[in-house]
């Protein structure tokens, strides 16, 4: 069901501490805009409502976070519930934000200087209806390519998802972006690590039977063109997979 257009969400975050009012200012200096600066920087890509983010870094002040979605109507309910869980912690939120920005643009706010050591994705769109709009898929080649720009060496992707299609191709995806797969499972419930927090959508689909797939990646050292080259391929690919199945020429 599509959410409605909140038109105090847009006032509201700009009055807020915890919303980075605008990103792209912040490019290269990251680091700077936390209490804490020395610490490793963390993203959520994808964040809605905020239920992970909420948790994780109210949990660990030791890190500094970052939520990013595309809408304000889902960063509202985020910004609520960070203020909710680091009030309950009786700690200030002086290690998290949030932000507004278009994913597969994510160079305009980000440069190598900003140095992410983890990323985390969880349950986003699989864009599996047709094979030419997989490209759009957060863990695609052509998006692990774009993270390698700000990424530290060694720095870690947490990914999450209930579809088996994307989970599968995911694997593809990062091999051909130069990471390793230090650790996955296709049913993470099955045997549940202590560090897991379950989110929203994990929580909605577990209750429907349907398991947890999940990994942790490490970015390894990679020629850059390389790894460029290989996530136009991929685009190419899945483009002809995709005329090739609707019948076009």
């Amino acid at each position: 069901m599509r959410m409605r257009f909140k038109p105090y969400a847009r006032p509201e975050l700009l009055a807020s501490p915890l919303h980075a009012h605008d990103p792209m200012a912040n490019r290269g200096h990251w680091h700077e805009v936390f209490a804490r600066p020395g610490q490793p920087l963390h993203l959520e890509l994808g964040c809605g409502k905020g239920g992970f983010l909420s948790q994780l870094a109210s949990r660990h002040p030791e890190n500094n976070y970052l939520g990013i979605d595309i809408t304000d109507k889902v960063l509202i309910l985020a910004k609520r519930k960070l203020e909710a869980a680091y009030a309950e912690a009786g700690i200030p939120a002086d290690n998290v934000q949030i932000m507004s920005l278009d994913i597969e643009r994510i160079l305009n706010a980000f440069a190598p200087e900003d140095t992410v050591d983890r990323i985390y994705i969880n349950f986003c769109n699989p864009w599996d209806k047709k094979a030419g709009h997989r490209k759009h898929r957060l863990t695609h080649t052509r998006q692990l390519a774009l993270y390698r720009k700000f990424l530290a060496p060694g720095a870690e992707i947490w990914f999450k998802t209930d579809d088996d299609g994307l989970f599968e191709d995911s694997l593809a995806y990062f091999e051909e972006a130069g990471f390793r797969i230090r650790w996955m499972t296709r049913d993470l419930h099955a045997d549940e690590p202590d560090w897991n927090i379950r989110t929203e959508h994990e929580a909605m689909f577990t209750g429907m039977g349907i398991p947890t797939k999940a990994l942790i990646a490490v970015m390894q050292p990679a020629d850059e063109e390389q790894v460029a080259r290989a996530a136009e391929a991929r685009v190419a690919a899945e483009k002809n997979l995709g005329r090739a199945m609707h019948g076009e020429g």
